[in-house]
């Protein structure tokens, strides 16, 4: 087991978000609170299973501390990239946070059947935007013990 207390280590954040702004944002703000951060990108659920299985140009890809997966994206919705991974015994321990816009009570329920860690919904305004993934770093990348991910292949 790691801990993300560990001085110096990096901390690899899969983010699976399409929406370019919201990478940008999340990508500023996580950044600025914790410079351990590597933040990597899947713009879509086929990419993001590429990257997490290492296939095709994520062959190299290392093996994320901690996923944030929008629900609502292209070619594959998060609901299928959350079943896939909580099925997969190679991923299922990796810490995998809901960040979405929905807030319909059947996206929540179905993302907790399908063994998501946590449920955040995007708030609109800016800074509650920021509050919220400060508030994902100061607790899932601070204080939360991780399971430990071999982050090579």
């Amino acid at each position: 087991m790691k801990s993300t207390a560990r001085g110096g280590s990096a901390v690899e954040v899969l983010l699976v978000e399409d929406s370019p702004g919201d990478v940008r944002l999340t990508q500023e703000v996580l950044l600025e609170a914790n410079q351990r951060v590597h933040l990597h990108v899947a713009t879509d659920g086929v990419e993001a299973m590429a990257f997490l299985r290492r296939e095709g140009r994520h062959g190299n890809a290392p093996q994320p501390d901690l996923i944030l997966l929008d629900l609502n994206l292209p070619r594959m919705d998060g609901r299928e990239v959350l079943a896939q991974i909580k099925e997969d015994d190679r991923l299922k321990t990796i810490p995998t946070i809901i960040l979405t816009t929905s807030s319909a009570e059947a996206d929540v329920t179905r993302s907790y059947q399908l063994q998501a860690n946590c449920y955040l919904t995007k708030p609109v305004l800016l800074d509650a935007f920021e509050g919220v993934v400060k508030s994902i770093n100061d607790f899932w990348l601070t204080k939360v013990k991780l399971p430990y991910q071999s982050h090579s292949g």
